[in-house]
């Protein structure tokens, strides 16, 4: 149930109905508008919603979907079902091109039946043939006309009509050359057709020297148009042949709409097809210009919402300035929200969202919220909003407002939503509050689903206190007095009516007095309000100061642990290789020295033996003593900021920003690092090239890739999964050489592709700008980035 009847003007759907017509190729797609209706069905829903991602993506990649000859059929079909009528020869040939368009977009979608399976399912039942169109094209040629050989009969009277229209007019022009040397035509006149006939041009003084029949005669008479004896005969003869050719064309066209009379059925299911098409193209061109997102569809009611923004808002202030987005939140526990504020200050607008998305999405449309937002599917919407005083019923806008909630609380249950704007307004703010606060109790015991706006502090009380309801305020900025459209869940919000009056400039003592008839109670709750925002406020700023450090911590614990998982890894290979070595080498000591003992055995201690194997142990000592390494000797050099350096050993370098003293500050990419003066060196061309040579030796070759780098990426033609990885490859790379401006070509067409690319390079830090190209040089075509 969706109540009042008129629901879809005051949330503005009427808009929406528009815009997709306007995006609607052909009157059969706006049919399929103006046919879209509000739907409880959760899977009926849910295909809605699939088709219009499926074409959005088809959008979204730039692939060659059909965008031509959508007719509508509705005058042809009707024609063709009437016996003994026929298609002119003009409504065949766009009814061919349209059959072209309609298998076109069969074989693409049977092409991609896995990528967009619910397009493919619309296009199976689909079983007109190209053969139709051939049938068409073989009687009718590209300018409407029936072609010469669509019959042996319309063949020979269309000769003998040429033949006869030759020989008319060469009899005119022998008639006119005679009247022209008598000078009986007038100066610059010219043979001519009256009534179908080939007429003469002849001065009214002379009319009566050629004999022959006056067919008409100038508007100031001194010329009449004369159809000479001679060419009576003629002229009749062409103009029966033309009647045969005329009868010869309609017994084509009626048998050839004869034969489409059998088709009858395929027809209308392949023009039903090629109608929802369009329709379903027009709500994905929406959904790019709304930026909406297919979000989680619940089956049971759920309003959980994150950056949803209100379409025509978003629409109306595209290219002026942002719309701030909404985000809130009702479940099983707490089901009616109870929104509060200033006047203009959003609340009004904040309940028209609610109610025109969810609408949205229960008309198989896509809506402009975070993707991982959760809608669930209700029953009914039932809405109270504006101004509806009736003279003809003989109602106020108050009694307007209490049949509305009689209607609400008689036809409303669990799975219904209720949109109630300035709930209790328009009559004794005590009485009114008081009925106010009494249909929603009511409501809730009915366990209805719903948005409430409302000034009423008693209602905010009630929300305060009340199970199942909770309070919202639409924030404002009490310093400067305006609004900032933000919803703020779990306390009331203050109408600041006194700071407003204040700012717009009504006298002190009027102001004072005022606040003396609000009494302490009320204003003191106004200012405790005020004072719980500036402190929820503060809170929330401190959190997320604590989030990003939070964040900026586990990145550099995950580096230290990284980098410490990967010095112990080396630590235990050089360890064990040193272990390896000195058992290799103990071994062969060994093995030395028992060879020794041996030998000095054998020959008893012998002088010039035992000079001889001493020898020996002091070669081995040579090899197995480890020589200290020698450590370079640095010259000293005098850094300062500025300069481009790297700790003694290590390949990371970055650039000094300040000295003091003995230490320096160092930014080693996005770190800075305090580190002692003896602990760096400057690099000069022959370290660069030592770090180059052990980034080669490590996999990459930085000479190889700058010889072989291009600064500009061609994208054209690509899909969008297939342009990030080649984007990153491409940037990587860019960034790893140094690189200061890059082109990134991606054509113009509809703008998804430049679009993507763009949205993607905001991701890297080390992009400067990046922005269209001179227009003589390719425009909106190519990207130009700067990098820092």
């Amino acid at each position: 149930m969706i109540y009042p009847s008129e629901f879809e003007d005051k949330l503005g759907f009427v808009q929406i109905r528009q815009k997709l017509k306007s995006y609607c190729l052909s009157d059969a797609g706006a049919a399929w508008v103006d046919r879209m209706r509000f739907s409880s069905e959760v899977d009926f829903i849910r295909v809605l919603l699939k088709q219009n991602v499926e074409f959005l993506q088809i959008i979204e990649k730039g692939e060659p979907f059909p965008a031509r000859h959508f007719f509508d059929p509705t005058e042809w079909l009707a024609k063709i079902t009437l016996e003994g009528n026929w298609l002119e020869a003009e409504e065949f040939l766009n009814m061919a091109y349209s059959l072209e368009t309609i298998l076109a977009c069969k074989t693409f979608l049977g092409k991609a039946h896995e990528l967009y399976p619910e397009l493919f399912k619309l296009a199976e039942p689909v079983t007109v043939t190209a053969a139709l169109a051939k049938t068409i094209f073989e009687k009718i040629d590209d300018k409407a006309q029936v072609r010469d050989t669509a019959s042996a009969e319309l063949g020979k009277i269309r000769k003998r009509l040429r033949e006869e229209q030759s020989r008319l007019r060469k009899l005119a022009e022998q008639i006119f050359r005679t009247a022209v040397e008598e000078k009986w035509v007038p100066e610059g006149a010219l043979p001519t057709i009256r009534e179908g006939r080939v007429v003469i041009p002849i001065q009214a003084e002379h009319k009566r020297k050629l004999k022959g029949f006056i067919l008409d005669e100038s508007a100031t008479g001194q010329t009449v148009f004369l159809e000479p004896t001679e060419m009576l005969d003629a002229n009749n003869e062409i103009r029966d042949l033309e009647h045969s050719e005329k009868r010869e064309v309609v017994r084509i066209l009626t048998e050839l709409t004869n034969a489409f009379r059998q088709e009858l059925p395929a027809l209308k299911t392949a023009y039903q097809f090629l109608a929802q098409i369009d329709f379903i193209r027009a709500k994905a061109k929406l959904s790019v210009e709304i930026q909406a997102e297919h979000p989680v569809i619940e089956k049971q009611p759920e309003l959980v919402w994150y950056t949803a923004k209100h379409p025509l808002l978003y629409l109306s202030l595209k290219g002026k300035r942002e719309v701030v987005p909404l985000n809130i939140e009702l479940d099983q526990q707490d089901r009616l929200l109870l929104v509060s504020g200033p006047n203009a200050g959003g609340k009004s607008v904040c309940l028209k969202t609610v109610g025109l998305l969810q609408y949205m999405v229960q008309c198989g449309l896509l809506i402009p919220v975070s993707e991982r937002s959760r809608v669930g599917i209700f029953q009914d919407i039932l809405l109270d909003i504006g101004d509806q005083q009736s003279i003809e019923n003989d109602l106020s806008t108050y009694s307007s407002h209490l049949r509305n909630m009689k209607t609400f609380m008689q036809s409303a249950n669990s799975r219904s939503l209720v949109l109630m704007d300035e709930l209790g307004s328009g009559t004794d703010p005590n009485f009114g509050g008081a009925i106010a606060q009494a249909i929603l109790e009511e409501l809730l015991k009915k366990r209805v689903w719903g948005v409430a706006t409302t000034h009423y502090y008693n209602l905010k009380l009630f929300a305060g206190q009340r199970q199942g309801i909770r309070n919202a305020a639409m924030r404002f900025d009490d310093m400067n007095l305006e609004p900032l459209y933000v919803l703020d869940i779990g306390k009331p919000g203050s109408s600041f009516a006194l700071e407003i009056a204040r700012k717009i400039g009504l006298p002190q003592h009027t102001l004072q007095e005022a606040e003396k008839l609000v009494g302490k109670d009320l204003a003191g709750f106004e200012k405790l309000v005020r004072s719980l925002e500036k402190e929820k406020q503060a809170l929330s700023e401190k959190t997320k100061k604590m989030e990003r450090q939070e964040s900026d911590l586990k990145q550099s614990l995950a580096r230290y642990q990284s980098l410490s998982a990967d010095l112990e890894t080396r630590k235990k290979e050089i360890i064990n290789k040193a272990k390896e070595e000195a058992a290799n080498l103990l071994k062969d000591t060994n093995r030395e020295i028992e060879k020794t003992i041996r030998h000095i055995r054998a020959n008893q201690a012998h002088k010039q033996e035992t000079k001889k194997v001493r020898k020996n142990l002091q070669d081995l000592t040579q090899r197995v003593e480890v020589q200290p390494k020698k450590e370079p000797v640095r010259t000293a050099e005098t850094l300062k900021e500025g300069d481009r350096v790297r700790i003694i050993g290590q390949d990371s370098s970055g650039v000094i920003l300040s000295i003091q003293g003995k230490n320096a500050t160092v930014q080693f990419g996005e770190l800075k690092s305090v580190t002692k003066l003896d602990k760096l060196e400057k690099i000069t061309g022959a370290i660069e090239k030592e770090m180059a040579t052990r980034l080669r030796t490590s996999g990459i070759n930085v000479f190889e890739k700058r010889s072989n780098f291009s600064d500009t990426l061609d994208v054209r033609g690509k899909r969008v999964d297939e342009v990030i990885p080649l984007l990153d490859q491409f940037m990587d790379t860019a960034i790893l050489l140094g690189q200061g401006e890059l082109k990134i070509l991606h054509g113009k067409g509809e703008g998804v592709l430049r679009k993507v690319v763009r949205d993607h390079l905001k991701r890297y830090k080390e992009v400067a700008s990046a922005n269209d190209e001179h227009v003589e040089r390719g425009g909106d075509g190519i990207t130009v980035v700067v990098l820092k």
